[in-house]
């Protein structure tokens, strides 16, 4: 997310993009320590902190195999009435090992560790939990970081079965198959329009009044809560994505509750960019980075067959969508679950070889491929729809948006000119904040002097779409002490944890020492994803499946497929209506 003026590409559009947002802002900013939810904060806390937080067995609805165990704590709906209504957020836990290697496992040494507390963890969104966040404690690169930490996740307000938010049947939200018309209609805008009305007032119908307490700011402070509930007199906390922006808040109001922070893959916190500029921005930087796409994929036109020039690739991929246009894939895979589905791509390079493999097969005759990467999961219908209610109400509630169409209209038609990749399915997800009946606020300038904040850690990849670089340079301009670390030439969205030693190192290191590079560091890319075909794909699953096992074999499959772990993916989801 991105001040799109700072790109010589749009410079052109002049204030087109940039209009005057047509909404004044309601109310304040309302975090300063004599605020009644200031006050409000306190008293949670201090509640939480006496009543702890009681962990058992999962219970079977989050489907979280041991040893993860979970428990609820209690926050306010409304800060400012900390007496008021109350709601429960879920919460995980794996404890920290408290050692490292394993005797006759691994072949390493057993090396002790000392606890170092809990390390929180919120995958972004917003609308995404992070309770499966604990599963991490088994994967080798955060073996360590597992061994000082108890690894915490938790669904954040209005998320999974913390008081859940829903706008919309769920069935209705995942009808498929569905349009994605680079260049809409006009009859198109209208319905679009109709729409956009009927979700925001299907929010106000099924919140009621407590619609306005789903905001960043309470976000925030609902972390805090969670702090005390863990019995942790200062704060470590990871947030990717969106989890960086109100992580970012929370240090604003919280500075002397911090320890560590990550913020992996930073939003812009600047507050002329929350929230409509920033996803213009984005929708700007995802046609980059689906050039990055095509690129790799005619660099491996051997493989693929989708064409030798990014061009060609493109001609094919419209191939595609006239084809589900005409005749939806399965019966359910039309153009919006095409385009969501490349969507991926554009967040993970991970997910490069099965997309090109998708389009490749579907062009040969073969549809499975694709609908099985497009087609919606009835299974996921709750639970995606539940995210995106969540994800419009805090954004809308955040800050002004435009209430008048024309400007909209005006600014994406503009911005389609030259990234028509994304523009209209963004502004599609985010029109009921033209139509929202709950109170704007103005968002907070987040903002620490010298001196009050400990060292944090900002991780950024270079050519990531989903939160733009120049983000990560405006939150390290923001806090105070904050250093930067940069995977050069690289766009995955999310770095912590993945492929890139480098960039796991400075994590690892700043998290059991606190010890933090240079302002700013620099990593070398992770390697590009490998290109596998179908029949290769098969033959190398085939072969690990009857246990032949080789590094070769295993790294084919990771760098060739979607190998991203559930504890730590926080792609936005994308509705599959747009």
């Amino acid at each position: 997310m991105r001040a799109v003026a700072k790109y010589g590409a749009l410079a052109t559009l002049g204030s087109l993009v940039l209009s005057t947002l047509s909404a004044a802002p309601a109310g304040g900013a309302d975090f300063a320590g004599t605020s009644s939810e200031a006050r409000g904060t306190v008293v949670a806390a201090k509640r939480a902190a006496a009543a702890g937080i009681t962990f058992r067995a999962c219970p079977k609805a989050e489907m979280l195999p041991a040893p993860l165990t979970c428990g609820t704590v209690e926050v306010p709906l409304d800060y400012a009435r900390p007496d008021g209504e109350r709601i429960k957020l879920t919460v995980s836990r794996v404890k920290a090992s408290g050692r490292t290697g394993a005797a006759g496992g691994d072949g390493k040494a057993v090396e002790t560790v000392r606890r170092q507390g809990a390390l929180v963890y919120n995958p972004g969104g917003p609308g995404s939990s992070g309770m499966a966040f604990p599963l991490a404690a088994k994967m080798p690169e955060w073996k360590r970081i597992a061994a000082a930490y108890d690894l915490v996740g938790y669904a954040p307000r209005g998320v999974g079965r913390s008081a859940p938010l829903s706008c919309q049947n769920a069935g209705d939200f995942a009808k498929a198959p569905t349009l994605s018309p680079t260049y809409p209609t006009e009859s198109y805008k209208r319905e679009r329009i109709s729409r956009a009305k009927a979700y925001a007032q299907g929010c106000a119908r099924n919140a009621g009044a407590s619609l306005r307490h789903y905001t960043s700011l309470n976000n925030a402070r609902d972390l805090d809560v969670l702090r005390a509930g863990l019995g942790e007199k200062k704060l470590s906390f990871m947030g990717a994505s969106y989890g960086t922006y109100f992580g970012a808040l929370y240090a604003s109001l919280f500075p002397s509750h911090v320890r560590r922070m990550v913020f992996d893959s930073a939003v812009n916190p600047d507050p002329e960019q929350i929230w409509y500029r920033n996803n213009m921005d984005q929708s700007f930087a995802f046609e980059r980075r689906w050039a990055d796409f095509r690129a790799w994929v005619a660099k491996h036109d051997a493989t693929y067959h989708l064409g030798t020039t990014p061009a060609e690739v493109q001609r094919n991929y419209e191939r595609v969508r006239a084809e589900v246009a005409h005749r939806p894939a399965g019966g359910k895979v039309g153009p919006g679950q095409l385009h969501a589905a490349m969507l991926g791509a554009g967040y993970y390079d991970d997910y490069w070889a099965i997309r090109a493999t998708a389009l490749s097969e579907f062009l040969k005759g073969n549809t499975k491929p694709l609908v099985d990467q497009a087609a919606p999961r009835p299974a996921a219908a709750v639970g995606n729809e539940n995210s995106n209610a969540v994800y419009t109400a805090v954004e809308c509630n955040d800050a002004p948006w435009p209430t008048d169409w024309k400007v909209w209209d005006r600014d994406n038609t503009g911005l389609a000119e030259v990234a028509p990749f994304e523009t209209w399915d963004n502004a599609w997800m985010n029109l009921p904040c033209a139509f929202w009946p709950a109170q704007r606020r103005r968002p907070v300038d987040v903002r620490t002097s010298a001196g009050e904040l400990p060292p944090t850690l900002i991780l950024a990849a270079e050519r990531d779409a989903a939160t733009p670089y120049a983000g990560a340079l405006e939150l390290q301009r923001r806090l105070a002490g904050s250093v930067l670390v940069t995977e050069r030439g690289a766009g995955t969205h999310g770095i912590a944890g993945g492929t890139n030693e480098c960039v796991n190192d400075h994590v690892e290191a700043y998290l059991l020492t606190g010890k933090t590079p240079v302002r700013r560091a620099e990593c070398a890319p992770h390697a590009a994803p490998n290109p596998v075909s179908l029949a290769e794909h098969t033959e190398l699953r085939r072969r690990l499946n009857s246990g032949v096992r080789s590094e070769s074999v295993e790294a084919s499959l990771e760098h060739g497929s979607s190998s991203r772990p559930t504890a730590y993916t926080h792609e936005r989801r994308t509705p599959a209506g747009t």
